[in-house]
């Protein structure tokens, strides 16, 4: 019974948390979360520690972690390490992908830049050239 009462069903978690149950059960469904049991009306229950797993993977994600990756990190923690090195890891690597398309961006905008800059509307009369000046390089 003292499992019961630390344990909070679906629903309170749902509602503490922000986090849809739909989005709970397909968490638990990934791994990423372990309900403690159920109620005898077949309601999920979990253990007092899944709101701080739901903070973490709700900021994992907003740092641009995928679900697998999240997962990872929680299994070490789960092994009794702290995944901090692992998410140092990624993170730079996160980095270093935001670098390479603020790079392609810039290359983008200079190319629509330089199409703009000579923007003039040119008669043509091939049917076949939707926009000369897009077509043109």
């Amino acid at each position: 019974m003292l499992v019961q009462e630390k344990s909070k069903q679906i629903g309170v978690v749902a509602k503490e948390s922000g986090v849809p149950i739909k989005t709970i059960r397909y968490y638990e469904e990934l791994g990423l979360l372990k309900s403690s049991g159920r109620t005898e009306g077949g309601f999920r229950l979990f253990n007092s520690d899944v709101l701080a797993r739901l903070h973490f993977i709700k900021r994992a994600q907003s740092l641009g972690l995928s679900l697998l990756e999240i997962k990872e990190f929680l299994n070490v923690h789960d092994g009794g390490e702290l995944p901090c090195e692992h998410i140092k890891i990624k993170l730079e690597d996160k980095v270093d992908a935001i670098d390479e398309q603020i790079r392609q961006l810039l290359i983008l905008r200079q190319e629509l830049s330089g199409l703009l800059s000579g923007w003039k509307i040119k008669p043509d009369n091939h049917h076949s050239t939707i926009c000369p000046i897009i077509e043109h390089e």
